[in-house]
């Protein structure tokens, strides 16, 4: 299994990155490759979940191994697949997500693409009390976030919802909405971002 990969990053889609490593280019998908936007042309080191099904064989990308630990976990969830544990991955931080499981926040979850109640159920039930992470349950939301923060936090979200598939003109309907919000976190306008555009 390939566990990680440290090599020079070549290229950026809104699904993958490329990264070149002794002469081999491994195309890694990853929840938000913008991300590593400013890392182009550098080297990087990113975590792989090496994914093998009869007809494919897929590396996933992430930034930790927090990232990594809890994709496989989701992947465990009766009915999920990489493609819905990377929309989760997509829209919200490690802690968040496992503070909702903690709490079970079924409103919290079924903010993700493709979730509904009974997956958000599902998702409880499996994986509350067996994540491997331990986070303390204050309100993050409550804090006041650096206003440079928060406009870097927007313009990380706007990419993410770009490579998720939506268009510029899309997002622009929602973009005076998202700049309301109260957060140094992509991912939560990521969240709201998806909300408004699903409705």
């Amino acid at each position: 299994m390939i566990a990680y990969i440290n090599g020079l990053v070549s290229d950026i889609t809104e699904q993958i990155i490329l990264i070149e490593t002794n002469g081999i280019g491994y195309e890694v998908i990853c929840p938000n490759p913008y991300r590593f936007q400013v890392q182009t042309g550098e080297q990087l080191k990113i975590y792989t979940y090496h994914y093998v099904r009869e007809d494919a064989q897929i590396l996933y990308g992430f930034q930790n191994q927090e990232e990594k630990k809890l994709f496989a976990q989701i992947l465990n969830v009766s009915g999920i697949g990489p493609k819905g544990a990377l929309a989760v991955l997509a829209s919200t931080s490690v802690k968040d997500f496992v503070l909702a499981i903690d709490q079970e926040d079924e409103k919290f979850l079924t903010s993700f693409p493709g979730v509904g109640k009974k997956t958000a159920r599902q998702m409880i039930l499996d994986l509350k009390g067996k994540l491997p992470f331990d986070f303390h349950t204050e309100n993050l939301f409550n804090q006041q976030p650096d206003k440079t923060e928060e406009n870097n936090a927007l313009s990380e979200a706007i990419e993410a919802l770009k490579a998720l598939g939506y268009s510029e003109k899309e997002i622009n309907t929602i973009k005076p909405v998202l700049a309301k919000e109260q957060s140094d976190a992509a991912d939560t306008y990521i969240r709201k971002g998806l909300a408004l555009l699903m409705k």
